[in-house]
């Protein structure tokens, strides 16, 4: 099937990655919870932390066993943190909007990539101050694939320039966040220049426009929050502060307006 032949499915493909996304999310809870700890994904099967029951199946449905829990576990009525069935429905709504974004498009695929690997990224550099390897370095590859599935674009006209320029794109905001890491390396932690490849590789495939925007966006967006937390007495000048989510903030916000506002910004002078 075509993407023209996908046309037809356009008004439904929003709601059917959205749902796709909810299971994602909570995957992602695995993820946030046990790559830290270097512990496996897959086994052993999830259980409560206090009274080591396994979840049950049935319990185990994004958002809503949670509200029909009312947030305890099943066997011991221990609390559970509202968190999961927040990182769930975030996962689902933000896979909703990229669907609603692309449309029925090869790229959504590497794009929904992103969003799981930017939620679970955000919520572990926030945890512990890190970007594991076990996540980010793998990136590289599966990115790279997915790109190259939609620069073939099955069905119709091939656009291998776009993926040239992901490359390039990985290439250079790689290579300019180890400049910054060498120069100075209390402000950058050499986690933050191993993803700035992956996120290189997405803004290259949007245009250069979006590789300026994304990587500028991010510093700003930074920036203005360590401010925020400055003035407001919640941090200090020498408080570090994880700059991996802000980097992948600034990164959406290249993917998604970078081009509009870099013509914009071109056209003032």
């Amino acid at each position: 099937m075509t993407v023209g032949e996908l046309e037809i499915l356009r008004p439904a493909l929003p709601v059917v990655v959205g749902l796709f996304g909810l299971l994602v999310g909570s995957f992602l809870n695995v993820v946030v919870w046990r790559v830290p700890r270097g512990e496996s994904v897959v086994h052993p099967p999830s259980a409560c932390p206090r009274c080591g029951h396994r979840i049950r199946g049935g319990d185990n449905v994004p958002v809503v066993s949670w509200l029909l829990l009312r947030g305890r576990c099943r066997d011991c009525a221990a609390p559970i943190s509202a968190r999961y069935p927040a990182v769930e429905l975030a996962t689902g709504l933000l896979f909703a909007g990229v669907a609603w974004w692309t449309g029925p498009a090869w790229v959504l695929p590497a794009l929904l990539y992103l969003v799981a690997i930017s939620v679970a990224l955000t919520l572990i550099d926030i945890d512990v101050r890190r970007l594991p390897d076990v996540i980010v370095l793998p990136s590289y590859l599966v990115s790279t694939a997915l790109l190259a599935l939609a620069a073939a674009n099955p069905g119709g006209d091939a656009d291998w320039a776009s993926f040239g320029r992901a490359l390039a794109g990985g290439g250079i905001l790689l290579a300019g966040y180890f400049v910054v890491w060498r120069v100075y390396p209390p402000g950058t932690g050499f986690g933050d220049v191993k993803l700035a490849g992956v996120l290189g590789l997405y803004l290259g495939w949007c245009g250069w426009g979006s590789v300026a925007v994304g990587w500028f966006s991010g510093y700003l967006v930074g920036g203005v929050f360590s401010i925020a937390l400055v003035v407001a007495g919640r941090a200090g000048r020498k408080t570090r502060i994880p700059y991996g989510p802000w980097m992948i903030l600034g990164a959406w916000i290249g993917i998604i307006a970078g081009e509009t506002v870099w013509s914009a910004y071109l056209g003032v002078f």
